[in-house]
């Protein structure tokens, strides 16, 4: 049996976890539902960032959610969390391993423009639900907007009357 090679942690410097915390923000617009994605660089993907002393989970997507798309909205429900590994540099330019989880949250659109994002965002951008899951960039992003969307259907079943109800 072959055996896997053993990963040299010191070699990988140490491990730093981070919580952050960010949204999915919907509107209906023309009877379907939308999303605003964030671009940076060339990669598409959900509002988040790291949260802050003192900060609720909450209240960091709020916040980031504001920051990164110009758009305040109303939490309606918590979507799911996530988890990666990434490898940055030091002040010291040593590698640091990092293992992140970002908590997700469903947010009603209330008010805004993306045009009034932050700087550390190169655009926001509106899309139908479905132009939503195929442009986004990273995969366990897209099972947020899965699950988003799944979380909006069951809710619309929901409201809607049965045929044999009056």
């Amino acid at each position: 049996m072959k055996k896997s090679p053993k990963r040299d942690t010191a070699a990988a410097g140490p491990t730093v976890r981070v919580i952050s915390s960010g949204g999915v923000i919907f509107r209906q617009h023309r009877g379907e539902v939308e999303v605003a994605l964030i671009r940076v660089r060339d990669r598409w993907g959900l509002p988040k960032g790291q949260v802050e002393e003192g900060e609720s989970l909450q209240d960091t997507a709020l916040r980031e959610v504001r920051e990164e798309t110009g758009l305040d909205g109303k939490i309606v429900a918590k979507l799911d969390d996530i988890t990666y590994w990434y490898t940055q540099k030091s002040g010291a330019g040593e590698p640091v391993r990092i293992f992140k989880r970002v908590y997700f949250y469903l947010f009603r659109f209330l008010k805004g423009d993306v045009s009034r994002h932050d700087h550390e965002v190169d655009e926001v951008r509106w899309f139908a639900m479905p132009q939503a899951q195929q442009q986004i960039s990273y995969a366990t992003e897209r099972k947020i907007l899965i699950k988003a969307t799944a979380f909006l259907e069951a809710r619309k079943t929901k409201q809607e009357p049965r045929a044999d109800q009056s």
